[in-house]
């Protein structure tokens, strides 16, 4: 039998049995110990507060402009500049809201006055222009005209060369019966026609040109030119042609002393044998 079971007496069992006491408690299970807090982290020291002044300037630079505040702004501006050129016009005027009745229709003289000055002075200086450009249309018709007379006085004079249409004489003479005189003849006539300017072979002729016979041909004011004889003429072609064929005229001449002539119509002759310029010894211009 075992201890524990009733009936079951042990060396005192003639003791008294003992009253049961309370039950026993059972040991709780240890905690876990926590893990150890890890320290806060070290902070540095803690920023200075802000003065009023120096908070206002953070808060104004750097500025900070909007597109709605840059509309503002331009729109205040353009107010500003109607409002006060409103009051100074109001101030201009305002004076004159004050003068007197006198003291206006004096301030409109004036005006008046002044405007009538105005308008003289513009006048003088509009006739003064007028004259200006009338007297340098003048003077540039002028020197105009004085070129184109000294041109026509050098071709005269054969100082100037000349061209322009025309005609070519060519006078063939094998047998050398052509004389100075049926050349002379020959230019005379065609000066008769309008020729402007005449050359022959390399002589230029003008007013005071004579011909004369020579050996072996005919010289032109002292210089002798050689055959064939070739004219060169500047004018009216339909002029001068016709006056050299003329019945009896220098072709039939020339052909009766069985000379062959030429005469051909031209657009463009050049005369450019020059003659040297004379400086006369005693006359001189009336104008100086």
């Amino acid at each position: 039998m075992r201890d524990d079971e009733p009936g079951a007496q042990g060396p005192d069992s003639g003791d008294a049995p003992r009253p049961a006491g309370p039950p026993r408690r059972q040991p709780l299970p240890e905690a876990a110990p926590e893990p150890a807090a890890e320290p806060p982290p070290e902070e540095g020291p803690a920023p200075a507060e802000l003065t009023g002044r120096q908070r206002l300037v953070k808060g104004l630079w750097p500025p900070r402009v909007t597109r709605a505040q840059l509309t503002v702004a331009v729109l205040l501006f353009v107010l500003g500049l109607g409002l006060a050129i409103q009051v100074r016009s109001t101030n201009d005027t305002g004076a004159l809201r004050g003068a007197r009745q006198d003291d206006l229709v004096r301030i409109l003289d004036e005006l008046d006055d002044r405007t009538e000055r105005l308008e003289d002075e513009k006048q003088r200086l509009e006739d003064q222009r007028t004259e200006l450009e009338n007297s340098s249309d003048q003077a540039e018709e002028a020197r105009r005209q004085t070129v184109e007379k000294e041109r026509q006085l050098g071709i005269l004079a054969g100082n100037v060369a000349a061209t322009g249409p025309g005609i070519t004489v060519t006078v063939q003479d094998a047998a050398g019966t052509v004389r100075a005189d049926m050349l002379l003849d020959a230019v005379q006539e065609l000066r008769a026609a309008g020729a402007e300017a005449i050359q022959v072979n390399d002589v230029r002729v003008v007013a005071g040109t004579y011909l004369s016979d020579g050996s072996g041909g005919v010289n032109v004011d002292g210089n002798k030119i050689t055959r064939p004889y070739r004219f060169k003429v500047v004018g009216n072609p339909q002029d001068l042609e016709p006056a050299l064929n003329i019945p009896g005229g220098v072709v039939q001449t020339l052909e009766k002393e069985q000379a062959t002539v030429v005469v051909t119509r031209e657009e463009k002759i050049v005369v450019d044998a020059l003659r040297p310029a004379e400086q006369p010894d005693y006359a001189r211009s009336s104008n100086e």
